[in-house]
C-alpha cells in the first residue's frame, strides 16, 4: 500500500461515515493563535472549533494535515522513526460522536481499511493523575473491550504517555494509543506497548478531548465532548510496506536515492553516511513546505526554525562533499513526489528554489568562518587539557559567527569533546531577558480579547456585520459588560469594521435613540465572524435593549480604505517588479498610514522605489473600479487569487479585485475605495529590514501624502537658502559639503600619536553628525581584533548613543568591528547588516547582533572601499 493509498483510503473511510473532509491548513497557524510558531498536529488548525468559539463547516471532519515539529530535531538521522516534517491522518467530532465510536471507527479501519490481524493490535489507556484530579479512563477501557480487544491488551499508561495538549495550555484530554506488536523478535516476552522497545510500534492516537488546560494543571470542562485522532501517515507506510524505518518508505527512498546519486555514497554503508541521508531527506521535505507556505530563513521565531533545518541541512550536505546547489535539487524531487497532492509546491517552486539558493550560498559563507574558529577553540581546548568548549565560546560562535549551537554540540561532540550547554544557555536567557525587556507585551489587548469573548460567549447570539454596505446603522444594544469603568458592548448589528487582516478597527459613536447617551467606539474585538465593541461613555449610560445609532468616523473609514487598496497596488507592483517570490509578512493598515512587509533578500535601490511608486501612481491614475466579489476559495485560487499566508480561510471566501484582475486579485476582508482614483497620490515614505529576507515600506495616501511632499518643499527650499544655491543644486552643493567632510575624517584616520597608540580624543572628535544620529566610521591602525574591539568599546563611552565603524588592515588580514546604540537600532540601523556589507568589499563576511559585530577579510588594499560602504550603508538606513 502506497502513502497516496493510505492517504485515500483513510480519507474515504471517514467520508462514508458523514465526516466533512478539509484540505491541508498552512504550516503558518492563523493570526489568531499565539501559542505555536508552526501547526504541530493535526487538530492545531481547528482549535477554536473545540474551544466553541467557531462553528465548524460540519460537526464531522477528516483531514490529513501538513505538520513540522523539531523538539527532536537533534535525533533526526539516528532513529527509524523521528521526522521534522510529516502527514497527519486525523478524524474530528464536535460534540457529536465520542469514545465508543471512535475507538470502534479506529478498530473497523485498522481491521479492514488496513488488514492488520486482530491479535497483533495492543492499547494504550489513560491511568489517571493525582494532580490533575482524574481517575483511569474506565469508559475508554469498556469501549475498547466491546469491539473484542481482551483485558491483557489494554495496558494503563501515565499521564506522560496518555495525556494529550497541544501546548502548556489550551484543548486537551486523556488518549487512547494503538499499537502494532511486530513480533517477539524484536524486543522481548515483558516489552509492553508505551514503553521505549521496537517490539510495539504506535500508529494511531486517539484524543478524548473534553477540557481546556488554562491556566497551566487547571482544567474546565468544554463546551461539547470532542474527538480528536492522529494518525501519522509515514509510520503507517513504514509498518504497510513492511521497511525497517521511514526512510526506506516509498515518500523518502526517491529522496534517499537522490543523496546516494549525488554524493557517490551507498545507504546502509556506515551510520554516518546514513544519518546524514536521511537528514537531507526529512530536512529537504520541511523546508519545501515552509518556504511553499510563505516562511523564510531568519533570526527570529518560525523563519529560525525554518533556517536552523535548513542550516542541518547544509552541514549534513557538506560532510557528503555534495556539489553548491543541492538542496533546490532536493527540493525539486519533493515537488515531484508530493506537487499531485499539494499543489502549491508547484505554485511556489520559483520561491522555493530563490530561498534555498539564497540561504545555502550564504551559509556556506557562515559555515567557514565558524568552522575555522570552532577548529581553534577545539585546538586549544586538547592544548590545555580541557574537557571542551566553554559557553562563552559557544554563545559568541552563535551570536557573532551566526553558527547553530545543535551543529558547534554535534561537531565538538564528534571529536570527542563537549560544550558547556549550562552556560550557553545562561547567556542565551540573558539575551532573551533583555529582548523581553525592550519590547512591548500585548498583556493589556489579551485581556481585553478575554473579557469580550466571555461577553459574546453569554449573549448567545453573533452580531451581523453591516459595515460593507453602510457606515450608520439604526441597531439594538445586545448585551453589555462593564468593568474599572471600561465598557463592552454587543450589537445585533453593526458597521464596524474590526481589527483584522493587519485593518485596525473603526471609529465612530454610538448615540442612543433619545439622545440621552452618547459613547465613543474604542476598539473593536474580532472573534471569528462575531465581534465585540469597546466603548468609552461620553454622556448617560448604555443600557442592553436600548435602540441606538451606530455612526462610523467617515473620516478616518475612508483614510483607511485608500490605505488598504494602495496596499494591495503595491503589493501588485512589488511582485512584478522583484518576482513571485514576494509574499505579504506583515501589514499596518490604517487611517494615518500605511506598513507592508514583504519576503525580499535585500534593500531596494533607489531606482527600484522610484519604479515601484510610479507603477502604483499609474494604476491610481488609470481609476480602475474596485471590485469585492463573493466566491469559493477553489474559484478564487483558480483565478490566482493572493491568500495571507497563515490566515484560515473557509469554502466560500471574498474576493478584492482592482480593474480587470489582471494584476491584483487577493483574499481580503478589509474595507476598500470603489475606483483607484479615490487614493489620489501615493507617497513612499521608507524602505528598511524589518527582520532578515523581510523588507519593510511605510506610505502615505491622500491628503496626508500632498502635506509630507509639502513638507518637503518647504525643507528643499530652506536648505537652498542656508546653502545660497537654486533648489535645483541642492544635491550638488550636498555633496560638495560631504566631500569635505569626509576629507577631514581621512585627516582623523591619521590621528595616531608617535608612540602607535591611537589619539582617542582626535578619533572621537572626528565623529559626525547623520540624519541627527552621531557617526564616527573611520580606519584605525592597532594590533588586532581584540585591541580593535577594545578602542570601539571606549569610543562608545565617549560618544553615547552613536554609530562606529571601525577598520584595522594587517599584512594579510582586514579587521571590521561595528557598534550600535540600541536607540539607532530601533531606528532601523543594525550592526550585523553594516559589518557584512563593509566585509564584502575586502573580500570577507561576518555578522553579529543589531548592536554589534564583527567581520574579517582577506583583501587589506580595500579597507577604503569597506569604510565608504560601512558609512553609505549608515547613511541610506537612516534616511539621510
Amino acid at each position: 500500500m502506497t502513502s497516496d493509498d493510505i492517504r485515500r483510503t483513510y480519507i474515504e473511510f471517514f467520508e462514508e461515515r458523514d465526516h466533512k473532509r478539509l484540505t491541508s491548513a498552512s504550516l503558518i497557524p492563523a493570526e489568531l493563535d499565539p501559542s505555536a510558531l508552526l501547526t504541530i498536529a493535526g487538530m492545531h488548525p481547528l482549535k477554536q472549533y473545540f474551544l466553541g468559539r467557531e462553528q465548524p463547516p460540519h460537526p464531522r471532519i477528516t483531514t490529513c494535515q501538513k505538520t513540522v515539529r523539531t523538539p527532536d530535531i537533534d535525533i533526526v538521522g539516528t532513529t527509524t522513526r523521528h521526522l521534522t516534517f510529516f502527514e497527519m491522518l486525523g478524524n474530528f467530532s464536535f460534540g457529536d460522536y465520542f469514545k465508543r465510536d471512535a475507538v470502534r471507527y479506529a478498530w473497523e479501519l485498522s481491521r479492514e481499511g488496513f488488514a492488520f490481524r486482530a491479535q497483533d493490535i495492543w492499547i494504550t489507556v489513560f491511568a489517571g493523575d493525582d494532580e490533575l484530579g482524574l481517575g483511569p479512563d474506565e469508559e475508554a477501557i469498556e469501549a475498547w473491550l466491546e469491539v473484542g480487544v481482551p483485558r491483557e491488551r489494554i495496558v494503563e499508561c501515565p499521564r506522560s504517555e496518555n495525556f494529550w495538549q497541544v501546548g502548556p495550555t489550551g484543548p486537551c484530554g486523556p488518549c487512547s494509543e494503538l499499537y502494532l506488536d511486530r513480533g517477539v523478535q524484536f524486543g522481548k516476552p515483558e516489552d509492553l506497548p508505551g514503553e521505549e522497545n521496537e517490539r510495539f510500534l504506535e500508529y494511531w492516537n486517539l484524543v478524548f478531548m473534553q477540557f481546556d488546560q488554562n491556566p497551566e494543571g487547571v482544567l474546565t470542562p468544554l463546551p461539547a465532548k470532542n474527538i480528536d485522532t492522529g494518525l501519522g501517515l509515514n509510520r503507517l507506510a513504514a509498518i504497510l510496506q513492511d521497511k525497517p524505518s521511514v526512510f526506506e518508505t516509498d515518500q523518502f527512498a526517491p529522496l534517499i536515492a537522490l543523496g546516494e546519486e549525488l554524493s557517490a555514497r551507498r545507504y546502509g554503508q556506515d551510520f554516518d553516511t546514513d544519518k546524514a541521508l536521511r537528514v537531507l531527506a526529512d530536512h529537504s521535505r520541511a523546508m519545501t513546505f515552509l518556504v511553499a507556505d510563505g516562511v523564510v530563513p531568519s533570526n527570529e521565531d518560525r523563519g529560525y526554525v525554518l533556517r536552523r533545518i535548513m542550516r542541518r541541512a547544509i552541514q549534513h550536505g557538506r560532510s557528503l562533499a555534495l556539489e553548491p546547489g543541492f538542496l533546490s535539487q532536493y527540493a525539486a524531487r519533493v515537488t515531484e513526489l508530493m506537487g499531485a497532492e499539494y499543489p502549491e509546491l508547484y505554485q511556489q517552486r520559483d520561491a522555493v528554489r530563490k530561498w534555498l539558493e539564497s540561504e545555502e550560498e550564504g551559509f556556506g559563507r557562515t559555515l567557514e568562518q565558524g568552522l575555522r574558529r570552532l577548529d581553534e577553540l577545539i585546538e586549544r581546548a586538547r592544548e590545555s587539557g580541557a574537557e571542551g568548549i566553554s559557553g562563552a565560546d559557544a554563545f559568541q560562535l552563535h551570536d557573532t559567527y551566526g553558527f547553530p549551537i545543535d551543529l558547534t554540540l554535534e561537531i565538538v561532540s564528534s571529536r570527542g569533546l563537549g560544550v558547556d550547554e549550562e552556560g550557553f544557555e545562561a547567556l542565551m536567557e540573558g539575551q532573551r531577558t533583555r529582548a523581553r525587556a525592550a519590547a512591548t507585551t500585548g498583556r493589556g489587548g489579551e485581556r481585553l480579547r478575554d473579557r469580550a469573548l466571555a461577553l459574546a460567549d453569554a449573549s448567545g447570539f453573533a452580531t451581523d456585520f453591516v459595515g460593507y454596505e453602510t457606515t450608520e446603522r439604526d441597531t439594538t444594544v445586545g448585551a453589555v459588560s462593564g468593568e474599572d469603568g471600561h465598557l463592552l458592548v454587543k450589537l445585533v448589528e453593526s458597521p464596524f469594521y474590526p481589527t483584522g487582516g493587519g485593518q485596525i478597527a473603526d471609529s465612530g459613536y454610538l448615540e442612543c435613540a433619545e439622545g440621552d447617551c452618547l459613547a465613543r467606539v474604542q476598539d473593536v474585538v474580532r472573534l471569528g465572524d462575531d465581534q465585540v465593541i469597546a466603548v468609552a461613555p461620553e454622556r448617560g449610560e448604555l443600557r442592553s435593549g436600548e435602540r441606538v445609532w451606530a455612526r462610523v468616523d467617515r473620516g478616518a473609514r475612508h483614510a483607511t480604505e485608500c490605505n488598504h487598496t494602495a496596499t494591495h497596488l503595491l503589493h501588485a507592483a512589488l511582485r512584478r517588479l522583484l518576482g513571485q517570490h514576494v509574499h505579504q509578512a506583515g501589514s499596518y493598515v490604517g487611517p494615518d498610514k500605511l506598513r507592508f512587509d514583504f519576503t525580499h533578500g535585500h534593500a531596494l535601490t533607489a531606482e527600484e522605489l522610484g519604479e515601484l511608486e510610479d507603477e502604483v501612481n499609474r494604476w491610481i491614475l488609470e481609476s480602475h473600479p474596485v471590485r469585492a466579489l463573493t466566491t469559493t476559495l477553489q474559484e478564487a485560487r483558480s483565478l490566482g487569487a493572493m491568500a495571507l499566508f497563515g490566515e484560515k480561510y473557509g469554502d466560500v471566501v471574498r474576493m478584492v479585485e482592482v480593474g480587470d484582475g489582471s494584476f491584483s486579485r487577493e483574499l481580503c476582508g478589509g474595507t476598500h475605495v470603489r475606483f483607484t482614483s479615490e487614493i489620489g497620490v501615493f507617497k513612499l515614505l521608507s524602505e528598511t529590514s524589518s527582520a532578515a529576507n523581510v523588507r519593510r515600506i511605510e506610505a502615505l495616501t491622500g491628503p496626508a501624502a500632498v502635506s509630507i511632499m509639502r513638507h518637503h518643499d518647504r525643507a528643499l527650499a530652506q536648505a537652498a537658502a542656508r546653502l545660497r544655491v537654486t533648489p535645483e543644486r541642492v544635491p550638488e552643493a550636498a555633496e560638495e559639503l560631504r566631500d569635505r567632510a569626509r576629507e577631514l575624517e581621512r585627516a582623523a584616520r591619521r590621528g595616531i600619536t608617535e608612540n602607535g597608540a591611537v589619539d582617542l580624543d582626535q578619533l572621537a572628535s572626528s565623529a559626525v553628525e547623520t540624519a541627527g544620529a552621531r557617526v564616527l566610521v573611520a580606519a584605525v591602525q592597532v594590533r588586532d581584533a581584540t585591541a580593535l574591539l577594545e578602542l570601539a568599546d571606549r569610543l562608545k563611552a565617549k560618544l553615547g548613543d552613536a554609530a562606529i565603524v571601525l577598520g584595522s588592515a594587517g599584512p594579510e588580514r582586514v579587521d571590521l568591528i561595528a557598534s550600535v546604540a540600541p536607540s539607532l537600532v530601533e531606528r532601523g540601523l543594525r550592526a550585523g547588516e553594516i559589518v557584512k556589507l563593509a566585509a564584502r568589499a575586502v573580500g570577507g563576511g561576518g555578522g553579529g547582533r543589531d548592536t554589534l559585530a564583527r567581520a574579517g577579510g582577506r583583501d587589506p588594499a580595500k579597507l577604503p572601499d569597506a569604510i565608504d560602504a560601512a558609512r553609505e550603508a549608515i547613511e541610506a538606513a537612516l534616511g539621510s
